[in-house]
């Protein structure tokens, strides 16, 4: 039997340098904010072929609308063609120059003389007010802040026998940890922060917690037995008894969703790698906070009060 309690300092060490590596990658390369969070404007366009210089066209726009223009070069799979592939040019502009219709005509239209853009390519243009990018920003961190409280409150009132409060403050700190996980994630690869983001954290939100609270299901049960062991080997045989289902579960969930990413990669989808790429760590991350964070913060809490309800009896 593993002794996860005893191991709790290497585990608490492990999540703490994690943490702090992806909140330095945060302070050093900051977050990209999308458009969706940030408010500018984002243009995409089908290119002829793969020999166009995009620091060329970005000089280009620049000097002709005097904004900080961003251009990017990209090839994504071809619905039309599996053997060949789109060449797309990605423009985007900062969230206080949002290009007006009429800019984005003239830049259509240098694109066309001077790049040799087709008249009839495919293009697609997003455009946010900052303000808007603002306001959805701060809903989705709502809707991220509501689910957690939602959390305590049904972890709370269903675990009350195995001191239900407790048993929900640290569920939603393994959740915390598992957020910052993915955030850290977030920073280090420069990934944009967009709706993508709001997906990932909620699914590994429910994931997590779904793992945590199958493992408090086995020390309630436990408990309901009047288990004869101390705390420490109620939370050991507990964590042992759903160790094989946690790894298990995980293992199967990471594959699939790795191989929704490795075709994202091969064909280049940006949309998908964005959202797989952070769920599959925040996977791994999830079945180790269950293990190795919710439950042994949980018995540090009960034998704490264990030990106090004792000395004041003794």
């Amino acid at each position: 039997m593993i002794d996860f309690i005893s191991n709790r300092r290497i585990f608490f060490i492990i999540s703490i340098v994690v943490i702090a590596a992806g909140l330095l990658a945060a302070i050093i390369n900051g977050f990209q904010w999308d458009i969706q969070f940030e408010g500018g404007t984002i243009l995409s366009i089908v290119m002829p072929d793969d020999t166009f210089e995009p620091n060329d066209i970005e000089s280009r726009l620049r000097d002709e609308f005097n904004k900080s223009i961003v251009a990017q070069k990209a090839q994504t799979y071809n619905p039309d063609d599996e053997a060949g592939s789109i060449n797309l040019l990605t423009l985007r502009v900062s969230k206080n120059e949002t290009l007006t219709d009429a800019e984005l005509n003239k830049a259509y239209e240098i694109l066309r003389t001077e790049f040799n853009v087709s008249e009839n390519a495919e293009s697609q243009v997003q455009s946010v007010e900052p303000f808007i990018g603002v306001e959805m920003r701060n809903k989705a961190i709502l809707a991220i802040i509501i689910s957690l409280l939602l959390i305590t409150v049904y972890v709370w009132l269903r675990y009350s026998k195995i001191n239900g409060l407790a048993a929900a403050v640290f569920a939603i700190v393994a959740l915390i940890h598992d957020v910052l996980v993915m955030i850290g994630v977030y920073a280090l690869f420069k990934i944009p922060i967009n709706e993508s983001f709001v997906a990932a954290i909620l699914t590994i939100i429910g994931y997590s917690v779904n793992d945590t609270i199958i493992i408090y299901d086995r020390i309630r049960e436990n408990s309901g037995k009047k288990y004869k062991g101390d705390l420490k080997e109620l939370a050991n045989k507990s964590l042992n008894q759903s160790l094989s289902r946690s790894i298990n579960t995980s293992l199967t969930t990471i594959m699939c969703v790795t191989v929704v990413y490795v075709f994202a990669a091969i064909n280049n989808i940006a949309s998908l790698k964005e959202f797989t790429l952070p769920l599959i760590i925040g996977l791994i991350s999830g079945t180790y906070s269950t293990l190795f964070t919710a439950i042994p913060l949980w018995h540090m809490w009960q034998e704490r009060k264990a030990y106090k309800t004792a000395k004041s009896k003794a």
